[in-house]
């Protein structure tokens, strides 16, 4: 952890909605003229989308059907750590983006002067001196492995998990894939099965190391999600949200259950609210955190 840069991760697994959050605390930074090195999750998958498809039919033909980019073997763990140490101490780093689609591959290949196609990376860049502090979005803000003596967690300031009910998680990721990617939903489906060790291993365990839970419950049936034909909508759902040390960041509870009506404790670390406050929430949440953040870092 560092008081002069701090390292903000928000983390996630996919179709957890991290994009979401990344929205508020997108908000918050422009509203209150904080400059974020924005460092995209994605980046730091170590294989490209072509190189990916190999290794899994290597792995599947030697009997392995859990290859996913889920796990350390198609992550660059040490990278994403060394990013936070490094941008911890010196406020700079490296820096890259995974193109997912010919849209991005164009705007960052105009960018850059280079030839990059979607699914693959751009080259390494600089993190640019002079940022506030370091906003991390994707699987693995808190990961950790000790095979492999990584410990992300450690070298985060303010860790933020987005934990949707797991049925919810597969109904928005197969929604998610199917309609905006054009996946088959079957495809879909063997994919969260081939990643379900490697999400137990990696991205459950990183939700005991947040600061913040914002986890998002549906009040419809979601017994099968498989066959589900919409994602509930915030209005069909509460969100929890659990605090690992309140007295960390001086939460207010009497405060947040003035400002958030309808909502309630659960324990006295808990707060659930009606799912359309969500975004609400984040921003009366987080905004006095990241000022401090930033005050503490000034002091420093």
């Amino acid at each position: 952890m560092s008081k002069k840069h701090p390292v903000v991760a928000v983390t996630g697994s996919s179709g957890a909605g991290t994009t979401f959050v990344k929205r508020a605390f997108e908000n918050i930074f422009r509203r209150e003229g904080i400059n974020p090195a924005i460092v995209e999750g994605d980046s730091f998958h170590s294989l490209s989308r072509v190189e990916f498809k190999v290794e899994v039919e290597k792995a599947e033909k030697a009997g392995n059907n859990h290859f996913s980019h889920f796990g350390p073997e198609a992550n660059d763990f040490a990278a994403l750590e060394a990013t936070f140490k490094t941008y911890g101490e010196t406020g700079v780093g490296k820096k890259r983006y995974y193109l997912h689609n010919d849209e991005e591959a164009a705007e960052h290949n105009a960018r850059l002067g280079c030839d990059k196609a979607s699914g693959e990376f751009t080259p390494w860049e600089d993190i640019e001196a002079g940022s506030d502090l370091l906003f991390y979005e994707g699987l693995h803000g808190l990961v950790a492995a000790k095979k492999l003596g990584i410990d992300t967690s450690r070298y985060v300031d303010l860790g933020v998990g987005v934990v949707p009910s797991v049925n919810l998680e597969w109904i928005q990721k197969i929604h998610r894939d199917h309609l905006e990617r054009g996946y088959d939903e079957a495809v879909i489906v063997d994919t969260i099965l081939r990643r379900m060790p490697d999400y137990v291993r990696y991205i459950a365990p990183q939700f005991s190391r947040t600061d913040i839970n914002f986890q998002r419950i549906p009040t419809v049936d979601t017994s099968n999600p498989f066959i589900a034909r919409d994602i509930p909508t915030p209005d069909e759902s509460f969100v929890i949200i659990r605090f690992s040390d309140p007295q960390k960041f001086n939460i207010d509870f009497p405060y947040l259950l003035n400002m958030l009506h309808d909502s309630f404790m659960t324990r006295r670390n808990t707060i659930v609210i009606p799912g359309g406050k969500m975004s609400m929430a984040m921003e009366i949440i987080l905004a006095p955190i990241i000022h401090r953040l930033i005050d503490e870092a000034k002091k420093a």
